[in-house]
């Protein structure tokens, strides 16, 4: 035989949902770690230095590092894999706002 739900149960389940939703809406931002704030800072310089390759057809990391030295590859491929990592850390995180609300 299943058990029987009562009106009160499933009032008190939405409450506690409810709650749990309202609490976490509210906690305060954690601080970023090293692993996330590192990739941010490369998409930054990736995203200055195409600004600056559009608006001045001035390469930044060209004029630093050198045309196509294997430092600036490494800074390129860097900056292409933290982009890569950024598409998969935003694809987590609109995952899990779909599984909150």
């Amino acid at each position: 035989m299943a058990p029987t739900i009562s009106s009160s149960d499933v009032k008190q389940e939405r409450r506690r949902n409810f709650n749990r939703r309202a609490s976490d809406a509210m906690m305060p931002p954690r601080r970023m770690r090293a692993v996330e704030w590192i990739p941010m800072l490369l998409l930054a310089v990736g995203g200055l230095n195409w600004g600056l390759i559009g608006l001045f057809d001035y390469n930044l990391v060209s004029h630093l590092l050198g045309n196509m030295t294997t430092l600036s590859r490494v800074v390129y491929i860097a900056v292409g894999v933290c982009a890569l990592y950024a598409l998969y850390l935003s694809g987590r995180m609109s995952g899990n706002r779909r599984r909150q609300t």
